[in-house]
């Protein structure tokens, strides 16, 4: 029997931009024309992409093009991509929100999803009324609604408040009570989106902690959207990344928060940024030196990195930069300072930055760019202002060539010494 829990193919789905619905009795007319004849719909062939940045050229927008995916049984699968990239409507096709342009969704078992603050609840009912109507949604009986009951409410942490309407409850209270409800009644498959960030500290830990729990322990599959990439990196083992409406990345989470975070803006090897700041230092660019194009560095070269400040007017105090490389989930895995030379003379400068050879491994990093005042006053921080992608042309196995791991420890050197 296979372990596949959900199967996406093909799946589109087509939006009307302007005013809500259809538009006119024309168009209903054309479209079920051309349903009933098995034809396409006419209005979607001309439906342009889903890029909000750009000035719409056509009435309809697909919001998800030709999506294909499979998650399996126990898997947390994270969905990623900026806002607007098709994320929330993926998860409402899955979860029967709304229906599919084009496509197919095969899933086994129950569906609970929390998509947005109170989803499913009734902010008449009382919280308890609440966890035995959503119970019932999922098809669970009052006896098995009962026996689960203690464990939502004592999760929830909303015990006092479990005979008030839901109305009266604050926004992370809400999300509170929806998440112990979708995770606790057991559904086979459990979708997630970014509600979680609305609650405070303690329960985000709780609630992630309770999402590797259900997978782990009891078998049940998790969709996971956040912007939240520590989280994503932590909870996931695997993510698709969307952009535009379309599905361009699926791969390890950790290749895929890489892929993520090499934006558009960091895409060439040399970033204007031409900012004053604190009216004496003036930062102007900053550039890539390696063999390969744009951000792809050769792992087996040194890489510089060059910032060039100007500083405007001699100054009492001085100014140095530091660099620090991230694994993309704000993890910083190494760090570089010019803090030995402290910037104060006018004059236009040149820091350069240097990444050892065969120091970084073939995957995708973030480089945050720091500026710092008389030794300690940070005045300038850029995070990604960078992104590099590591790149082995050589492609060998073993030692030097291919292993795991942030960084490639290939520098140090071992001693042999002959006993015998």
């Amino acid at each position: 029997m296979s372990d596949i829990v959900l199967k996406v193919e093909n799946l589109s789905k087509l939006y009307r931009l302007g005013e809500v619905g259809t538009g006119t009795i024309s168009h209903d007319l054309n479209r079920w024309w051309a349903k009933i004849r098995g034809k396409e719909d006419p209005y979607a062939l001309v439906g342009q992409v889903n890029d909000r940045s750009q000035k719409a050229e056509s009435d309809y927008v697909w919001s998800l093009r030709d999506i294909n995916f499979e998650v399996k049984q126990g898997e947390v699968l994270g969905v990623i991509g900026k806002n607007g990239a098709g994320k929330s409507t993926l998860l409402k096709l899955i979860s029967q929100i709304t229906s599919p342009t084009t496509g197919s969704i095969k899933a086994k078992g129950r569906i609970a999803s929390l998509l947005e603050v109170g989803t499913g609840m009734n902010p008449e009912l009382t919280a308890r009324e609440n966890i035995y109507l959503n119970g019932a949604i999922l098809g669970m009986t009052k006896k098995e609604i009962a026996k689960k009951f203690d464990e939502i409410v004592d999760f929830s942490g909303c015990t006092m408040y479990v005979d008030t309407p839901v109305k009266r409850f604050s926004s992370g209270m809400r999300v509170r009570l929806g998440f112990a409800v979708a995770a606790f009644l057991e559904p086979e498959i459990l979708i997630v989106d970014e509600v979680l960030a609305v609650g405070d500290a303690e329960f985000q830990k709780k609630a992630i902690g309770k999402m590797k729990d259900i997978s782990a322990g009891g078998g049940r599959t998790v969709l996971f959207v956040s912007h939240n990439m520590a989280a994503v990196k932590s909870l996931c083992s695997r993510c698709i990344l969307l952009n535009n409406g379309e599905l361009i990345f699926n791969s390890s989470s950790e290749l895929a928060i890489m892929k993520y975070l090499a934006s558009e803006e960091t895409s060439d090897n040399i970033i204007i940024i031409d900012k004053s700041i604190d009216n004496i230092f003036h930062l102007k660019e900053i550039e890539i030196y390696s063999s390969d194009r744009g951000n792809k560095v050769l792992i087996h070269e040194q890489i510089k990195i060059i910032v060039s400040i100007q500083i405007l007017e001699n100054s009492t105090w001085g100014y140095h930069a530091n660099l620090f490389i991230t694994d993309g989930s704000d993890l910083i895995v190494f760090a570089m300072s010019s803090r030995d030379i402290q910037l104060k003379d006018k004059g236009i400068y040149a820091v350069e930055f240097t990444i050892p050879s065969n120091f970084i491994n073939n995957i995708f990093y973030g480089i945050d760019l720091n500026i710092i005042k008389n030794q300690s006053e940070s005045i300038y921080y850029k995070k990604n202002i960078l992104t590099i992608e590591g790149v082995d042309i050589a492609k060998r196995e073993g030692w030097l060539g291919k292993v795991p791991g942030i960084l490639r420890p290939t520098n140090f050197v071992g001693k042999t010494i002959k006993l015998v």
